[in-house]
């Protein structure tokens, strides 16, 4: 009687760490969700300056055509970007059309000196540092999930739940150059 007692107590505990481990496992992978939803609520709120960021620089500048069309659609790629290494790569043409179309400002020094510009362009900064602190925040869950399921025993017991890994929210390389790449602007 004795032994069967043990053995029920090691298959309970068994069962415990178990639950244990893989409710461990169910957390992080909703902290990745919400951590990946604060990244979407900025990169939307990004998303719906740009149409303005765009109107006032046409009012002075409407003959660039080819610079404003150049950020609308690089933000239609961006809203329609779905997971998050795609959405890193579109952010990224996003990142570096609005650089151009900031380099396109500086031929223009009545947009310069305008208000709802430089407002625009005040909220735009804003959001682009809340966009880099939520997108480090997921990065980070990312990588302590992904973390907890490659390691012993998360790997055991991942596949029970069907848990694999998750993507980075990464800018690709050659955006990242262009993004941080001095414009030439020609007069």
């Amino acid at each position: 009687m004795s032994g069967f007692l043990i053995f029920i107590v090691i298959v309970v505990a068994i069962g415990l760490f178990v639950i244990t481990i893989y409710n461990r496992i169910v957390a992080l992978s909703q902290r990745t969700e919400q951590a990946f939803a604060d990244v979407d609520v900025q990169l939307k709120q990004r998303h719906d300056l740009i149409p303005n960021l765009v109107e006032t620089v046409k009012g002075y500048a409407s003959h660039e055509k080819d610079t404003l069309e150049a950020v609308i659609s690089a933000r239609n790629a961006a809203q329609a970007a779905t997971g998050p290494a795609a959405q890193g790569a579109a952010e990224g043409m996003l990142g570096a059309a609005l650089g151009k179309l900031f380099a396109l400002a500086e031929a223009y020094p009545d947009l310069k000196a305008n208000t709802n510009f430089l407002e625009l362009q005040r909220e735009l900064s804003d959001i682009e540092n809340k966009i880099a602190a939520a997108r480090r925040f997921f990065n980070n869950a990312v990588q302590e999930y992904n973390t907890s399921i490659q390691q012993i025993p998360g790997n055991l017991i991942a596949p029970m739940g069907s848990f694999s890994e998750k993507e980075y929210f990464e800018i690709p390389e050659g955006s990242r150059a262009q993004i941080e790449a001095t414009p030439e602007v020609k007069f």
